[in-house]
């Protein structure tokens, strides 16, 4: 019977050595977990690192392939084709016919009895220079929708790169959350099976497992979203693979200046194009203007009879419209032109100022966004690491409950998904700060005193 008992109590033993070895490695594991969640991801071989270098090439990429943009340049040269098909010499117009008369007319063999004649309109009061010009307009006004179109596409690519970036990351944590929950629960068993537990601190941390497998197969679904989406816009195969994307760290401050105004007020796509809408009506008010003056041809007119062959007389003309007529429809036609262009110069000023405007909204943004980076990374990250571990040692000699542990949990994911939601919100609106300001890229926020990846 001792040798039982001594038995039994060294099994007891060996019991309770594996249950403090098997939480000591899930307190480790989630120590890790903590540490890893302050850091950036970690490179690994497929994955590589967002920056503008590789922006720019996806960039080049889609504006060599999207369909849209091809079709904005289709209609950009049909435009410049229009342009070359403006004619400063109309068509010369010639006339022929026959002549008959009853005998009490006059001799045609005297008078000839076939006519012919060439008539040709003359380029004069500047018309065609005028209809050239508005034609230009209309080249440069498809030239600036196409910009447009790209840098637009272009900022949409860059939100939609370190949104699958965010994505990226949270699966990972997912992840390492879910490896710790398994390494968890397999101490809470050990531990209610040595009658050292709950049966309430199983249940609770399984259930915590399940929640954590569906959510994490959820994000992955989003991501294989997002990376169709990006596939959409780079028109590649929608099932295209994509590297791992790794968020960069956090960019340094981008502060409200008249550079920045200034970059904005004259290089926004959008208000260049108004620009050159605006061009475009003062063409078409030019033009507007020419078609009130008349149009001038001259020409010559011949006989001859058919009988010889021979020349009889010849005629010099000389004829004009009279617009005059429909003065009132060509007043109207001006007036209509001079209002469009008028309308067109004051959506250009009013989108100005909403311009400006959006600069100081896009760097306030930009640095809420950067300081609450760093204050997850800075200091609310430590103590929630601090709260990790602390609850973990208070659960692992049963003077702390588990429901503290998994609170200190949450929290600790919570705030690094917060961390990387803002780090995500602050290259988004740079993303489009680089548009409003009309730059080529986030490296061309150096030379406005920025900060790039």
């Amino acid at each position: 019977m001792c040798l039982g008992g001594g038995l039994l109590n060294s099994i007891s033993e060996i019991m309770k050595i594996v249950c403090h070895f098997l939480f000591g490695l899930a307190t480790a594991s989630a120590l890790a977990f903590a540490a890893r969640a302050a850091e950036p991801a970690a490179a690994s071989t497929n994955a590589i690192q967002l920056t503008a270098g590789l922006i720019t090439q996806m960039a080049d990429e889609m504006r060599t392939n999207h369909p849209a943009l091809q079709a904005l340049g289709a209609r950009a040269r049909a435009a410049q084709h229009s342009t070359n098909a403006v004619r400063t010499w109309e068509d010369p117009l010639f006339k022929f016919g026959g002549v008959t008369a009853s005998e009490r007319g006059p001799a045609l063999h005297e008078d000839g009895d076939l006519l012919y004649a060439l008539e040709q309109k003359l380029p004069l009061f500047g018309k065609a220079q005028a209809a050239r010009t508005s034609a230009q307009a209309d080249v440069e006004v498809e030239n600036a929708r196409q910009v447009v179109q790209f840098q637009t596409l272009r900022r949409d690519l860059a939100k939609a790169l370190f949104e699958l970036g965010r994505s990226e990351r949270l699966i990972e944590l997912g992840g390492e959350d879910l490896s710790w929950l398994e390494s968890m629960v397999a101490v809470a068993e050990e531990q209610y099976r040595a009658g050292r537990g709950k049966q309430l601190d199983v249940l609770r941390l399984q259930n915590e497992r399940s929640r954590r497998f569906v959510q994490l197969r959820s994000q992955e679904d989003q991501r294989q979203h997002q990376q169709l989406a990006i596939n959409r816009l780079l028109h590649r195969e929608l099932q295209a693979p994509l590297p791992r994307l790794l968020l960069p760290t956090v960019a340094r401050a981008i502060s409200y200046n008249p550079q920045l105004v200034d970059l904005a007020s004259r290089f926004e796509p959008r208000l260049r194009l108004m620009e050159k809408e605006t061009k475009q009506a003062e063409a078409a008010l030019k033009a507007a203007r020419k078609s009130r003056l008349p149009d001038v041809s001259a020409g010559i007119e011949g006989r001859q009879y058919s009988g010889d062959g021979g020349f009889r007389e010849g005629t010099f003309l000389v004829s004009l419209s009279l617009p005059w007529l429909n003065r009132k429809a060509y007043r109207s036609e001006v007036a209509r032109t001079e209002e469009r262009l008028r309308a067109s110069e004051l959506e250009a000023t009013d989108y100005r100022l909403t311009v400006q405007q959006e600069v100081h909204q896009l760097t306030v943004a930009i640095e809420a966004a950067r300081r609450e980076a760093l204050l997850y990374a800075d200091e609310i990250l430590p103590r929630a690491r601090l709260a990790v571990e602390t609850a973990g040692n208070s659960w692992q000699i049963n003077q702390g409950p588990l429901t503290d542990l998994l609170e200190a949990r949450r929290i600790l994911l919570e705030t690094q998904e917060n961390h990387t939601r803002a780090l995500t919100q602050q290259y988004q609106a740079m993303s489009e700060l680089v548009l409003c300001c009309g730059l080529g890229d986030l490296e061309a926020l150096e030379a406005i005193g920025a900060a790039v990846p």
